[in-house]
């Protein structure tokens, strides 16, 4: 079994004071997908650069207290890979890749656009970059899962109040348009939406700091697991945790009957 979560931890110095280690030492899993670290490689603790038990790996922004990616990983990667190869967005730290055999994890941060009108034309420009990057890894004979949180709630189901947001950054039909194609035209799976397609409150990754959002789970679903089919079909279960708040976001941890000792990777890949 292949056990990946993903987390935005919103601060990786805020999540360890809430006690992100302990809980993720407990997960037995694999792999570990983290965003939005805000530190750079001067900021982490000895202890963040060698939790127990995992290799770390992190790919951090330029700017201070901004971004970043990282990966923990039990097994040691044969290849890691930080740059996107544009300079804006590897500047932001927004993609770290790890190898093992023929498997690829990706973590990665999709830019928020939120904040201005600035940040979502920037927004679009990544999705605009990545999604030929995205199409070609799917095409490529591997199998891959991309952890990220992703800053878009695909469908209806994905967040409380979507007919308020249809406006709004993160649920524009645009970006929810750039999703579909993802799944439909490019070769990715919604692992989540696979096992539970109907699932609404217990789906959400992300609340608001703003008014009383998490007590009253006015969620969104923006923290995803993307798989190659092979791979995605393989997916036996699927949770996100609430019991413990590190984040504005919440883990979303998926196992896989998937052998990561498994085949080479193919020619060329």
């Amino acid at each position: 079994m292949l056990r990946i979560i993903t987390l935005n931890l919103n601060g990786i110095r805020s999540a360890w004071r809430k006690g992100v280690l302990p809980w993720a030492l407990g997960q037995n899993a694999d792999i570990i997908c983290l965003q939005e670290l805000k530190a750079q490689q001067a900021d982490l603790s000895e202890e963040m650069k060698a939790p127990p038990g995992f290799h770390a790996y992190y790919h951090c922004a330029t700017k201070r207290g901004y971004s970043g990616v990282g990966l923990w990983c039990r097994r040691k990667p044969e290849r890691i890979v930080e740059r996107l190869d544009n300079a804006e967005f590897d500047l932001e730290g927004r993609f770290l890749r790890a190898d093992f055999g023929r498997l690829s994890v990706i973590s990665l941060y999709q830019p928020s656009g939120s904040s201005s009108e600035q940040r979502q034309e920037a927004k679009f420009r990544f999705m605009a970059f990545i999604f030929p990057r995205l199409s070609q890894l799917a095409a490529s004979g591997r199998d891959v899962v991309v952890c990220g949180d992703w800053n878009i709630a695909h469908q209806e189901i994905d967040l409380r109040n979507w007919r308020s947001n249809r406006k709004n950054s993160g649920f524009l039909p645009e970006e929810r348009a750039w999703v579909s194609r993802l799944l439909d035209e490019a070769g990715w799976c919604d692992v989540y939406r696979r096992l539970h397609p109907t699932r609404t409150d217990e789906a959400y990754t992300w609340w608001s700091n703003r008014g009383q959002a998490w007590a009253k789970n006015v969620g969104w679903r923006l923290d995803y697991q993307l798989a190659t089919a092979a791979i995605a079909g393989r997916a036996q279960r699927a949770e996100v945790f609430k019991a413990q708040r590190f984040s504005d976001h919440a883990p979303l941890t998926i196992d896989y009957d998937y052998d990561q000792d498994g085949d080479e990777p193919p020619p060329g890949a």
